[in-house]
């Protein structure tokens, strides 16, 4: 079994001692989804509003001692989202405005805005939150704001195992190459489908094996707590604060 400690996942923390890394797990966990709903909440007009939002995210970058690039480079995720925005000033309807030798639509330019806006400020708090906290914090800080246990374990293996399904799937791939046969086109999809249902079958027998092995231990449904403490009252006003300050930028842009 692998250990989640030694996962490749680990990568995803960086090691430090900022303020940030040393909230409780629970805690900014609750202050993201906080600043996470706020961000979707902001009209996409308020442009005052999402910069304040921007500084917010720029301030704990900073503060938790995190590369610029670093996150630049995690911010690669949301790349089909960039491409998808990119295409609506083109094939938006309604009012159209002259930009270069383009007539782009006024509409489509604000719903670009809007989503280019709100997916990288979001995906910004997720990376500071996932490169500060180590994911077996994370799962008990999901326990201890009482998502379901379920949930919590499902996550958790799927962080504990991925790593060896890819793997699998690079064995097997690396196996149908060596005999030859190397599938690249749509219509040599077959084999790959064949590939995956094998990969499926492979994973829902390790999956029961792994459900045996931990029932014989006496796991319970729970995953066992790492004994990190407890969110003091700090933690939660510290974590709490940019989602405090993005309402209360919020609300002085309704009043603008």
């Amino acid at each position: 079994m692998i250990d989640l400690q030694t996962s490749t996942h680990r990568h995803l923390h960086v090691h430090g001692t900022s303020p940030i890394h040393g909230l409780a797990p629970e805690a900014k966990l609750a202050g993201l989804v906080a600043f996470v709903l706020i961000v979707a909440l902001t009209p996409r007009e308020w442009v005052a509003a999402f910069a304040i939002e921007l500084a917010l995210v720029v301030a704990a970058i900073t503060t938790a001692h995190l590369r610029p690039t670093l996150v630049l480079r995690r911010l690669g995720a949301i790349i089909p989202f960039v491409a998808f925005a990119l295409a609506l000033p083109v094939v938006g309807d309604g009012s159209t405005t002259d930009v270069g030798p383009f007539a782009l639509s006024v509409d489509g330019l604000w719903a670009m805005w809007n989503i280019l806006a709100k997916a990288t400020l979001g995906a910004s708090a997720s990376i500071i939150v996932t490169a500060t906290t180590p994911i077996p914090q994370l799962l008990t800080g999901l326990s201890r704001l009482r998502v379901p246990p379920t949930i919590v374990g499902i996550i958790g293996f799927m962080f504990r195992y991925l790593d060896l399904i890819v793997d699998e799937l690079t064995r097997m791939r690396r196996a149908m190459r060596s005999r030859g046969y190397d599938p690249q086109w749509l219509w040599q999809a077959r084999p790959i489908a064949a590939s995956a249902g094998t990969l499926f079958v492979r994973t829902y027998e390790r999956g029961e094996r792994v459900h045996d092995a931990m029932a014989a231990r006496g796991y319970a449904g729970t995953m066992p707590d790492l004994g990190t403490e407890s969110a003091e009252p700090s933690d939660w006003v510290v974590a709490l604060t940019p989602a405090c300050i993005a309402v209360a930028a919020v609300t002085a842009g309704g009043l603008w």
